[in-house]
């Protein structure tokens, strides 16, 4: 029972409700309810603004091809597949399980009513037609051909073969047996959702999911290469050499997707990078960049050689790549027993000898370079199988998970640049070569793909006007401008600085002098450098970090008491191994501005690239919007409004031990939106939800993002706390957008914490560029004009306000435009005013004169995450402050 003095705390009693009074209903969101019933995004269409109308009108083509139903069954059903051993363990195999299902269909095709199936290899399978039996239970006996040499296993240490063994070769059965249990889940009902006339509003996932499994289960069946949605067939013809034993694989991505005009397939190019087949020695060369086996480095080698398929010259076996020993093949020894050579108590007798003897004298086989080498395991741990290297070479189609160099990128990027009509071409032959129509499963139901290119309605919007140096205003032309006799808009000057050279044997004084120029053209006032600085020859082949460290104490001996405030520094290369060390010596230790020039690639264009992130580092601004200086940006520049872009950069896939970085910037000095600071934090490996936006530690304090980012608003925007907040956010996929609902519940809470009265309305804007829709002019080899926004029928039919902008004139290849989805609108944005504030964030990167292809917010959060992720590469996990002298400034520029 409850004490007295407990129950003299609770609130009084409500008092009764007079008849003649109807209670209010409160409305969610409306003072009450939790932030997530205030952020979850309204899926009602009709609440939702109307399609922009501003811009000219232009015809366009897309590569979504409409979905014709045509009879047959209107549901599919599902049912859930679990694959064991005959000894009851997991089959986990993707391949494995779809061969076991394949071979159970043809043998139990009459007790399964001769139907047609789709799996996706893991625990899904879908028919047109329901199974006997909601529960089944089958065993199926795999006969795989196999050749088989007896002294495959004898490697191991537990052979029992004698010495004849090794004179012949015996093609074998190997039969292994699998349990099947094949139980129902649901049944999908389809045909609603062909015949939307504006998309199907909601339980569509499930659909996708089935009708993009038939499309995988099709492309397994012609031994293609899988990624998800996208597939990659053995044909020399899609292979491209990017050195280094790697190759650019050509492909394609195919998928259903249920949009406002309905159901489309959507078909476009992909690609990937794969391991090049032939001798395992030969790939790790290339790789190594070496040219003898000798010289390979095998710990560097163990890691990308660890889960590859090699087929085995003696016996004509694929294995997977478990490991390399660590002795060389003529000192690895085991132990063979000897069938027939029994002592007196019938025990049987062995005799100990090297992985290279047992090849060469009781194989037969030659080895001409294998015996200096380590081997190549392809047994277990426990029970390892060892084979000379020479004897192993790669299979076709696998996939290089490492990360490229900076080279292979370029060629590869080089190499896979098409053309509008190129990629319509090779649309239309592939949609002719994979005839859709005929898959067994799409027939069942009835589905047929239109051939042609799907007509869509668009918009250009007018690019908006920029001013420069003495309030000039400039016009754009297709999305491209100069300073030609023009001044930036607030340059900054350099009084004292230094030249640091890590690239001997280059011309370096013409290049700082030259940028020097430039620099003076266009406003800028730069001093002779104070000294520069030339790296000793006999560092260069130091580790990275201890070049940096003695070119440090080099600039710290001659300038001890007064540091420089600028240094221009030369490397042979863009991201070389100096290149994160130096980045945590300017950025975190000493606070100094700099900008690195590689060497490389140094040419005129380049050096006036250069100057313009010179003067945004430095705190000047090479132009802006002419509506920010009249103050006329639509609901942001009348109100305190704080711009956000967030992203989260990952390490290569290869790399699992680093952590991601999670970047955000925020906008300064409104209202202003051309001028942003960034706030940065490392998180467990390969999260996507950002961690630290809100971190109190104590009752009053907070070391989260979101604080440094509206404290630094505050004291640059006249003591003014933001009454809007708009979030742009990328890296997000559809299956993430809840994700975001949790950010942004940090941020308010951030804000909370900082003064509780305190209720910023908010936007939540998200940009996609992971997706494979595309635009083409009809009859026109041209690229889409920029300014082009699209946001009627390919667009999601679910959510309120989403369109294609394609900001930018893509100069080579075919440009792809970013999808925005406006998930929350607190602040009440028409189509056209978030349209044209997108549009508008795309002209004030202060890194080119041009338009680019994402709002600028969302390009600084990417590069400062991924300059903070070289650090961490090269320094380690733990990623420090910035210097105090960095924080404010566009260091990511």
């Amino acid at each position: 029972m409850a004490s007295k003095g407990t129950l003299s705390n609770l609130p009084p009693p409500p008092q009764e409700i007079p008849p003649n009074v109807v209670p209010m209903q409160v409305e969610p969101g409306k003072g009450c309810g939790s932030l997530s019933e205030r952020l979850r995004p309204n899926f009602n269409q009709m609440n939702g603004p109307r399609p922009g109308v501003k811009g000219k009108k232009i015809h366009l083509l897309t590569n979504h091809f409409r979905v014709c139903f045509q009879g047959g069954t209107s549901h599919l059903h599902s049912y859930s597949v679990n694959v064991h051993y005959e000894n009851g363990d997991p089959v986990t195999r993707r391949n494995l399980i779809r061969k076991v299902i394949q071979k159970l269909w043809e043998i139990y095709s009459l007790e399964l009513g001769e139907q047609a199936f789709a799996t996706d290899g893991q625990q899904s399978l879908f028919t047109a037609c329901p199974l006997p039996k909601k529960k089944l239970e089958f065993t199926v006996v795999l006969d795989v051909a196999t050749s088989k040499s007896k002294t495959d296993s004898s490697l191991s240490g537990n052979g029992d073969f004698s010495e004849g063994d090794q004179k012949r070769q015996k093609i074998i059965s190997g039969f292994k047996t699998f349990k099947v249990q094949i139980t129902f889940v649901s049944v999908i009902p389809f045909q609603s959702m062909l015949d939307a006339p504006n998309g199907v509003k909601s339980g569509n996932n499930e659909v996708l999911r089935a009708l993009d499994t038939i499309l995988q289960h099709s492309n397994a069946k012609r031994n293609c290469l899988l990624l998800r949605q996208s597939y990659f067939s053995n044909e020399i013809r899609n292979f491209m050499d990017l050195t280094g034993g790697i190759l650019g694989c050509r492909g394609f991505h195919s998928s259903f997707q249920s949009v406002q005009g309905g159901l489309f397939f959507n078909l476009d190019v992909s690609t990937t990078t794969i391991i090049q087949l032939g001798p395992l020695v030969n790939f790790l060369m290339a790789n190594q960049n070496v040219d003898n086996p000798f010289k390979i480095d095998w710990t560097k080698a163990t890691g990308i050689l660890k889960n590859l398929r090699i087929k085995l010259a003696h016996s004509n076996r694929e294995h997977k790549v478990t490991g390399l020993s660590d002795r060389l093949c003529k000192e690895l020894k085991f132990l063979l027993r000897l069938k027939g050579s029994h002592d007196q108590n019938d025990n049987v007798q062995t005799v100990e000898v090297t992985v290279y003897d047992y090849f060469i004298r009781r194989r037969g086989i030659e080895l001409s370079y294998s015996s200096n080498l380590p081997c190549i395991n392809v047994g277990s741990q426990h029970r390892p199988q060892f084979i000379p290297i020479e004897l192993c070479s790669l299979v076709s189609l696998q996939r290089y998970k490492e990360e490229l160099s900076i080279h292979q990128r370029s060629l590869l990027l080089k190499k896979l640049r098409q053309k509008p009509m190129e990629i319509i071409n090779d649309l239309n032959e592939e949609l002719k070569t994979n005839n859709y129509d005929t898959d067994p499963m799409l027939r069942a139901c009835g589905i047929s793909i239109n051939k042609s290119f799907t007509q869509v309605g668009g918009r250009i919007l007018s690019p908006p006007l920029l001013r420069v140096g003495n309030k000039v205003d400039l016009v754009p032309k297709r999305s491209r401008w100069n300073f030609n006799d023009k001044k930036f808009a607030e340059p900054k000057g350099i009084e004292f600085w230094v030249v640091v050279n890590f690239s001997t044997g280059f011309d370096i004084r013409s290049s700082y002098t030259e940028l020097a120029k430039l620099g003076a053209m266009e406003g800028m006032h730069i001093r002779p450098p104070a000294f520069v600085f030339e790296e000793n020859p006999k560092h260069k082949k130091k580790p990275g970090s201890v070049r940096v460290d003695l070119m440090f104490e080099q600039i710290i001996s001659k300038f001890r008491k007064d540091p420089p405030r600028f240094i221009l520094y030369f490397l042979p290369t863009k991201f070389s191994c100096l290149y994160g060390p130096w980045k945590k010596k300017c950025l975190m230790d000493f606070g100094i501005r700099n900008q690195c020039i590689a060497m490389n690639r140094v040419d005129e264009a380049h050096l006036a690239n250069v100057i313009l992130k010179m003067n945004a580092r430095l705190g000047g601004i090479n132009f802006m919007l002419s509506a920010e200086v009249s103050q006329t940006i639509p609901l942001v520049s009348k109100v305190p409004t704080l711009i956000l872009g967030m992203d989260v950069r990952h390490a290569a896939s290869a790399r699992s031990d680093l952590p991601s970085v999670a970047a955000v910037v925020g906008s300064r000095q409104w209202p202003m939106i051309s001028c942003y600071a960034a706030s940065i934090r490392v998180q467990p490996p390969k999260t996507e939800t950002i961690h630290s936006l809100f971190k109190p530690i104590s009752e009053g304090e907070d070391t989260g993002i979101i604080r440094e980012l509206l404290m630094d608003f505050y004291a640059s925007s006249g003591k003014r706390k933001p009454a809007q907040i708009i979030i742009f956010r990328q890296g997000l996929c559809e299956s993430q957008f809840k994700q975001i609902i949790n950010e942004v519940e940090e941020i308010i809470k951030a804000c909370k914490f900082l003064d509780e009265t305190w209720s910023p309305k908010f936007t939540l804007i998200i940009a996609q560029r992971r997706h494979h829709t595309k635009l083409f002019q009809p009859d026109s080899s041209e690229n889409i004009p920029p300014g082009t926004v699209v946001d009627t029928k390919i667009c999601h039919p679910l959510y309120n306000n989403n369109f294609y902008m394609c900001a930018h004139a893509a100069r080579v290849g075919t440009s792809r435009p970013s999808h925005y989805f406006v998930l929350l609108d607190e602040i009440g944005f028409s189509s056209d005013d978030a349209q044209e504030l997108v549009h508008c964030l795309c002209y004030v990167s202060q890194r080119c004169t041009s338009a680019i292809y994402e709002v600028a917010p969302i390009r600084y959060a990417r590069l400062a995450a991924a300059q903070m992720l070289e650090i961490v590469k090269s320094e380690g996990p733990q990623l420090p402050k910035l210097h105090k002298n960095i924080r404010d400034t566009m260091f990511f520029c």
